[in-house]
């Protein structure tokens, strides 16, 4: 059906009325989403906010403060009571479990360095939750995000957000092109958190100081090895810490306990040099250390590639852009080099240090701020 010419577009992209058009707003209980359900609500959108449990905010791998749980549940019930929009909570507790915290836990006891962040929006925010929106007949499904999306001459783009201390492009790097049509991140254009805070308070919202959640939802204090351990008991196994030149330095309880490019903590004082962990190999059940020289990588291989860019991205022998090889670093100038249309070799004209397999490896505009995708990078 065409568009009705006549009609500007609404705030959202929509050529009707707000009244006309239901959103729905992926509900954490936190101040950014609580925020863009207000925003709409005012504009008079027809909003419905949603809410997942993750899980037991019971059990022992709950923490408090997180998101998707306890307390959140109640403040992004009270922010929809306030604002005078339906609201439901819906049980993802089984769904949370086998796409995201079991691939964590295997994925970190085969070595690598898992990002569930990243894997809950591909697998669950994103995907089953969107699906859900669709079933409620709503125009379009908006989060609290900061990122952009933009309209360029071949559809909708994501960009990175105004604000770059809040941006969160490299956990969205999979957001597929279907699912960028469909979605809204009203934040991304802010200039920093407190405007948005600002806002909460101009709405009267009761969570517009409510602190940031911090580390993993469901890691508690970001140790891993305890939740692991916890996930898969007695999957953890001693082993030897060993020198890349060969020398036994001393043992470790569990490979889970160490990650590529750890210094601090490794139990084999009394040395001259600085070693850090620049191996983990499951299989022998060691961890091997090394000096710093040893943890700067070039090239990087990645896999299960998702392209944003406008081009098929295998069209083309290599790309030039810059990359994230990790969520606090800058992105570095690189090129790409497909292998498949989802694999590829990227170099990376500086090494970096402490590339870890599990990582993501997120793509960029070298001269923009368009994400172009990414992939997970993997032992090769």
């Amino acid at each position: 059906m065409a568009l009705d010419t006549d009609t500007p577009l609404n705030s959202l992209g929509f050529a009707k009325p707000p009244a006309e058009t239901r959103v729905v707003v992926a509900m954490s209980g936190g101040v950014d989403s609580s925020v863009v359900a207000a925003q709409l609500a005012e504009e008079g959108y027809d909003v419905v906010g949603v809410t997942l449990q993750l899980y037991d905010h019971g059990a022992a791998l709950a923490k408090k403060g997180a998101c998707c749980a306890g307390i959140d549940i109640h403040d992004a019930r009270r922010v929809a009571e306030e604002m005078g929009f339906p609201h439901y909570v819906l049980d993802y507790e089984n769904i949370f479990k086998d796409a995201v915290i079991d691939e964590f836990a295997d994925s970190y006891l085969a070595g690598a360095t898992p990002v569930p962040c990243i894997r809950c929006n591909e697998r669950v925010k994103f995907k089953d939750l969107l699906e859900t929106a669709r079933d409620l007949e709503a125009d379009c499904m908006a989060t609290g995000h900061y990122i952009q999306r933009k309209m360029g001459a071949n559809g909708p783009e994501l960009h990175c957000a105004a604000d770059a201390n809040r941006d969160q492009s490299y956990f969205l790097f999979s957001t597929t092109p279907e699912q960028l049509s469909y979605l809204r991140f009203p934040l991304g254009h802010l200039p920093s958190k407190a405007a948005t805070r600002e806002l909460a308070a101009k709405y009267g919202l009761a969570v517009a100081d409510k602190p940031d959640s911090q580390d993993i939802c469901f890691v508690p204090n970001g140790d891993y090895a305890s939740v692991i351990e916890k996930l898969r008991p007695g999957a953890a196994e001693p082993g030897e810490i060993v020198h890349a030149d060969g020398r036994v330095l001393g043992t470790h309880e569990g490979v889970i306990h160490y990650t590529i490019g750890q210094r601090r903590g490794l139990g084999i004082g009394g040395l001259s040099e600085p070693l850090y962990v620049v191996k983990l190999d499951v299989d022998t059940r060691r961890v091997i250390v090394g000096p710093k020289e040893m943890l700067a990588t070039r090239i990087v291989p990645v896999r299960e590639i998702n392209w944003l860019g406008d081009a098929p991205f295998d069209s083309r022998p290599e790309w030039h852009v810059s990359v994230k090889v990790r969520s606090t670093r800058p992105p570095r100038e690189a090129i790409i080099r497909p292998t498949s249309a989802t694999t590829a070799d990227v170099e990376l004209l500086t090494p970096e240090e402490g590339v870890s397999p599990g990582q993501a490896c997120v793509f960029y505009e070298s001269d923009g701020s368009r994400i172009l995708g990414g992939g997970w990078i993997w032992k090769g």
